[in-house]
């Protein structure tokens, strides 16, 4: 059975094929693309799961490329880079991406960040119908603007509820503090507003093993991260 499939999208035809064969070797299904425009075409016909993206193409930037990408499809998506600048990080955050490494990397810990990024896919539960949202034991209604963790409802201030359901959506994805600052309260809110309101979702949420979690990228944002049964999360990843 495939463990999923994965669109690489970089024009070094010698590192292409290593992770053609690295990823083939384990199960995977590997798509090639060489430029941009051919990454953007292979979204558009192919059923993917995750994206290795380098952002050096020859014929359109790769920021612009993530930015359709995200829009396309629902796959998760892996920066390669060689800048490791944290403004370079940020950009590509912003931009759609899900994770970022940079170059020189070694294939373990590229397959190490895709298999979290296929775990967390696992347990998104997704949108069950327009107004229900669910991630792992989390269950947002919409419609009646409640959260439910287990079957408890979680009492929220409107201001923790429109965090939650962000996150949510975007659940296994770093989001940034700006794009989170823009979204649920303003492009003029300091950031220390958004640091309060994480740690008052947190204590709300829990530190159940099951329950939802919000991580910390240190310097670039947050995410919600579903934990499944028997998994932890990455090493290192901060809480």
């Amino acid at each position: 059975m495939t463990e999923a499939t994965v669109l690489i999208v970089d024009d070094d035809p010698t590192l292409v094929r290593v992770l053609e064969v690295g990823f083939e070797a384990r199960g995977y299904q590997a798509v090639v693309a060489m430029t941009g425009a051919a990454a953007l075409d292979q979204a558009s016909v192919v059923e993917i799961d995750i994206v290795i993206l380098d952002l050096g193409l020859p014929d359109l930037d790769g920021l612009e490329v993530c930015r359709h990408l995200h829009r396309l499809t629902p796959a998760s998506i892996i920066v390669l880079s060689a800048d490791g600048a944290e403004d370079r990080k940020v950009d590509a955050l912003d931009a759609g991406a899900d994770d970022y490494l940079t170059k020189p990397f070694s294939m373990p810990e590229l397959l190490a960040r895709v298999r979290v990024a296929v775990r967390h896919r696992k347990a998104i539960g997704a949108v069950v119908d327009d107004g229900l949202l669910q991630v792992g034991l989390l269950r947002i209604d919409l419609s009646s603007h409640e959260a439910m963790l287990v079957d408890e409802p979680i009492d929220l201030t409107p201001k923790e509820f429109a965090l939650l359901t962000l996150l949510a959506r975007n659940a296994g994805r770093v989001l940034t503090h700006r794009v989170i600052l823009d979204q649920v309260w303003g492009p003029d809110q300091a950031l220390d507003t958004l640091r309060t309101h994480v740690s008052q979702l947190r204590r709300k949420l829990g530190d159940g093993p099951l329950t939802p979690k919000v991580r910390t990228a240190p310097g670039v944002g947050y995410r919600l991260v579903a934990e499944l049964p028997g998994a932890s999360h990455r090493a290192g990843d901060p809480t």
